[in-house]
């Protein structure tokens, strides 16, 4: 019985030392107001069978975002082996620059987006020396062509390469060696520009991308959905975001860290175009929307990029107005 105790007290010791570790570490102060910018896919935009053009030129020009994260997804950039093909991508970088929008601009075989890794159907097939050597083929190709946009602020390398778990049947297991041969590749066409590595905020420690980049992006899904337990919110409060910032950057250095990726729209198990309206207005009704960008704040991010403005886009044509309206306060509002 005594060992018993002995060993209750020792958990409840260590239970409360790093409750106490993680809120001294958890200071930190709100940002007054916050920089605002959203990710841009054309792939989505056509998942959700929209006039692709026509969303950008609401997010340049109705929004007026002025921060995006493009992504160069492989199997646009490189439809057939050996062919690229930049007219997309080009009408967007063009675009930002004309509109004096900023860019983030994705590369490598894991871009934003489902499901994670993006394979051209030629090379779903390749072994994983033939496709590592294909992918350095393209980043290349996509690195050279866009160097001199001045508008360009960082290169992000892949995304959330470390969360291995999440579409590890798609994306298979992480090479370590090749992030790093690509991060290198990028710096040695384009040295006079930051690399961005970014990793899941709820599920990843940030140690592997927080070392590797000049600056490190975060997501942020609050509400989520899981087979076993159905709708979920995380169990977090902002502190935590605080308190894990605080802690990285005391063992690796200052950086300037960015939040990438803030889940605004629904997290489904199928296509939104399935999708009935009522679900929809449940998984991410208007207050949950709101709710999203006060935890956000709260996180003290004090740039933050959006995810989901094509579903703002597609809602406001089906009789929803209220997150294109919401969004335009933001981006009025915002630095």
């Amino acid at each position: 019985m005594k060992i018993i105790y002995f060993l209750v007290r020792i958990v409840l010791v260590i239970v409360l030392t790093i409750v106490t570790f993680v809120f001294i570490f958890s200071f930190e102060s709100i940002p007054e107001r916050v920089s605002y910018g959203v990710s841009f896919s054309k792939f989505h935009s056509d998942e959700l069978e929209l006039p692709w053009r026509e969303v950008y030129q609401a997010v340049l020009y109705d929004l007026e975002v002025k921060r995006l994260r493009l992504t160069a997804h492989w199997p646009m950039i490189e439809p057939e082996n050996g062919r690229y093909s930049f007219e997309e991508l080009d009408y967007q970088m063009d675009e930002a620059r004309r509109a004096g929008a900023s860019v983030i601009l994705v590369v490598g075989r894991r871009t934003p987006g489902w499901p994670e890794c993006h394979d051209p159907n030629w090379a779903k097939d390749l072994d994983i020396a033939e496709r590592e050597k294909k992918i350095l083929s393209y980043i290349e190709e996509v690195v050279m062509r866009y160097k001199d946009y001045e508008n360009i602020l960082y290169w992000q390398v892949e995304n959330e390469p470390f969360l291995v778990g999440f579409s590890k049947h798609v994306c298979g297991p992480l090479r370590k060696e090749f992030l790093d041969q690509e991060i290198a590749l990028v710096k040695s066409i384009d040295p006079g520009r930051e690399i961005l590595v970014t990793d899941s905020g709820e599920l990843s420690t940030w140690h592997g991308a927080y070392k590797r980049g000049d600056a490190f992006g975060t997501s942020l899904y609050l509400y989520v959905w899981t087979h076993w337990g159905g709708q979920l919110r995380y169990p977090i409060t902002p502190a935590f975001f605080r308190a894990k910032r605080n802690i990285i950057s005391l063992l690796y250095g200052e950086k300037k860290t960015i939040l990438i990726e803030l889940s605004m729209e629904p997290w489904l198990l199928k296509p939104i175009v399935e999708t009935d309206m009522d679900t929809l207005l449940d998984r991410m009704s208007i207050t949950k929307f709101n709710n999203s960008l006060a935890f956000a704040r709260k996180a003290s991010f004090d740039t933050q990029y959006l995810w989901g403005v094509e579903w703002w886009y597609w809602m406001d044509a089906k009789g929803h107005p209220e997150y294109m309206e919401k969004a335009r306060e933001l981006f009025r509002d915002g630095i």
